[in-house]
C-alpha cells in the first residue's frame, strides 16, 4: 500500500489525541484489587474444564538493566549486581511451578516471550535454567509450533552468544535499536554501535532464528528527519523480517528517568509527525506491510500472511500469529490474560518474594469480564487486527442487533466517516487507509468504560 494512502497530514493531527493501546479490553485502568488470588485460581480451572482448552502463552518479565535508558517507562531495576537477578531467578522458578501446577498435563505451550528491563541480563546459563523450569511446568510443543521470543539490547551479547540462544530453543529475536545516531544516543544514554547490531543481525540469521525484528523509537531528543532518515537507511539495508516503530511519549511528570532529558533537546510536536510521515514511506518503499499499531513485517512474514488471511491476533505483547492462547504472566508487573480474566502481578520485589514464600500466586489485582466486555472486546479486536466489522458475525456470536445495541458508538464515529476513515455499510464497518493510522481512535467508540480526562494515555498517532 503507498504511503501516501495512509499518510494525510491534516487527519493525522486532528485525530492525534490520548487513547489506550487495546492491548486489552477493557484496558488495565479497569482491574481493580477486588480481584485476588481466588479469582486467578477459579480461572484457571474454568479453562482447564473447557471442552477445548486454549494451548498457553507465557510472559516473563525481567526487570534488571545494567544502565538507565532516559526514554524509558518500563518497569525495570538498574544495578550492576548480578546476585539480585540470581535471586530473581530463584523467585521467578519457585512461581513457574505454583502456576505450572494450576494447569492441565495435557496443554501445551506453544508461546514465549521474555521481556523487561533486559532479559539478556541474565547470562546463557540463567536462562537455561529458566526454560528448563518453564518446559517441566507448562509443556513446551514441538519445535515447529512454537513461537520463542526475547528482547534482545545489543549492547549485553556476542554473537556467539546468539547462536547459544537458539540452541535454548529461541526462534525470535527483537533487538532494541531505537536510533543510530551517536547524539542521539547519548541524549538517551544509549549508546550502541551499528557494527554492533549488523553483527548480531548475521549471527542471528547464521543460527537460523525464524524471525528477526528491530525496535524504533521516533520523536527522541534531538532527531532530525535528516537524522533519521540515515538510521532508516541502515534498518533498511539489514532487513529485519519484522520493524517496530514507537512513538516516544515524554512524560516526566509520570517517569523519573525521562526528567534527564534537556528540555531544550525535545523536537517540536510537528517533527514527530514528519518523523512518522518519513518512516511510513521509506518502510513502504522498501516493501515492508504497515500491520497496524507502529508494525511493519516483510510480505512474507508470519505477521503480514496473518493479516492477508484474517488469522491475526492481538496480545499485551502486541500483534501475534497464533491462536488465542492463556496467557501466563510471571515475574513482577507481569499482566496476565486466562479464560475470561486478566491480572497484574505484585510491583516490587520484596512482596513478590513474600508471596512465593508463603506459596502464594504473586497476583495483585485483576479483572473479570461480564458479557458486555466480552462483546466489546471481540468488536476492538475486529477492528485492530482485520480491519473490519462484519455485524452479523457479531451478532451471531453475542445475540444482539448491531445497530441496535452500538448506536450510541456508530453515532460517535460520524465525524471519522465523514473524514474517509472508515466505510459504514448495512451490515459492515470497514477501516480505509486513511483510518489505519487512527485505528485507536476508532476502538474508543467502543469503549464504554473510556472518561476523557480521567486516565492518562499515550497519543494515539
Amino acid at each position: 500500500m503507498s504511503y501516501d494512502l495512509l499518510f494525510n497530514r491534516p487527519l493525522v493531527e486532528k485525530y492525534d489525541r490520548p487513547g489506550p493501546r487495546y492491548t486489552s479490553y477493557p484496558t488495565v485502568p479497569q482491574f481493580h484489587a477486588a480481584f485476588a488470588e481466588d479469582d486467578y485460581r477459579a480461572a484457571a480451572e474454568r479453562s482447564n474444564q473447557a471442552a477445548n482448552p486454549k494451548p498457553l502463552s507465557v510472559y516473563v518479565h525481567i526487570p534488571f538493566c545494567r544502565s538507565l535508558c532516559y526514554y524509558c517507562a518500563c518497569n525495570k531495576i538498574i544495578t550492576h549486581n548480578t546476585e539480585r537477578a540470581a535471586e530473581y531467578l530463584d523467585w521467578l522458578k519457585r512461581e513457574i511451578e505454583v502456576q505450572g501446577a494450576l494447569f492441565g498435563d495435557t496443554r501445551r505451550m506453544t508461546q514465549l516471550h521474555l521481556g523487561g528491563g533486559t532479559p539478556t541480563y541474565l547470562s546463557n546459563a540463567q536462562l537455561g535454567e529458566l526454560m528448563a523450569a518453564l518446559d517441566t511446568a507448562f509443556h513446551f510443543a514441538p519445535p515447529e509450533e512454537r513461537e520463542f521470543s526475547l528482547e534482545v539490547d545489543p549492547r549485553t551479547v556476542t554473537p556467539e552468544q546468539i547462536h547459544e540462544l537458539r540452541e535454548l530453543g529461541f526462534n525470535r529475536l527483537s533487538f532494541g535499536v531505537q536510533d543510530f545516531d551517536p547524539d542521539v544516543q547519548r541524549a538517551v544514554n544509549r549508546v550502541q554501535s551499528e557494527e554492533q547490531v549488523v553483527a548480531l543481525v548475521a549471527a542471528a540469521r547464521e543460527a537460523g532464528f525464524d524471525s528477526v525484528s528491530v525496535d524504533l523509537i521516533y520523536g527522541l531528543p534531538l532527531q532530525t528527519v535528516a537524522s533519521f532518515d540515515a538510521t532508516l537507511d541502515k534498518i533498511i539495508s539489514l532487513r529485519p523480517d519484522r520493524i517496530a516503530a514507537y512513538s516516544y511519549a515524554h512524560l516526566p511528570e509520570l517517569f523519573k528517568a525521562q526528567r534527564l532529558i534537556r528540555r531544550e533537546d525535545m523536537p517540536p510536536p510537528e517533527r514527530k509527525l514528519e518523523l512518522l510521515e518519513l518512516t511510513i514511506k521509506r518502510l513502504s518503499d522498501a516493501g515492508y506491510v504497515y500491520i497496524g499499531m507502529d508494525h511493519f513485517a516483510l510480505p512474507e512474514d508470519e505477521l503480514s500472511l496473518a493479516r492477508d488471511n484474517g488469522t491475526l491476533q492481538r496480545n499485551f505483547q502486541g500483534y501475534s500469529t497464533h491462536a488465542d492462547c492463556d496467557l501466563i504472566g510471571l515475574g513482577i508487573t507481569a499482566i496476565g490474560k486466562v479464560g475470561d480474566t486478566y491480572s497484574q502481578n505484585v510491583k516490587d520485589t520484596a512482596e513478590y518474594q513474600a508471596r512465593l514464600e508463603s506459596g502464594r500466586l504473586a497476583v495483585m489485582r485483576g479483572y473479570r469480564l461480564n458479557d458486555d466486555d466480552r462483546l466489546r472486546r471481540d468488536v476492538i479486536n475486529e477492528l485492530m487486527c482485520h480491519g473490519h466489522i462484519d455485524f452479523a458475525t457479531i451478532e451471531a456470536r453475542h445475540g444482539i442487533v448491531f445497530r441496535d445495541y452500538f448506536a450510541e458508538a456508530l453515532d460517535k464515529l460520524t465525524e471519522p466517516r465523514t473524514d474517509g476513515l472508515i466505510e459504514l455499510r448495512d451490515n459492515t464497518l470497514t477501516v480505509l487507509p486513511a483510518g489505519r493510522l487512527m485505528m485507536r481512535n476508532l476502538a474508543m467508540a467502543f469503549d464504554a468504560y473510556l472518561t476523557p480526562g480521567q486516565q492518562r494515555f499515550s497519543r494515539t498517532v
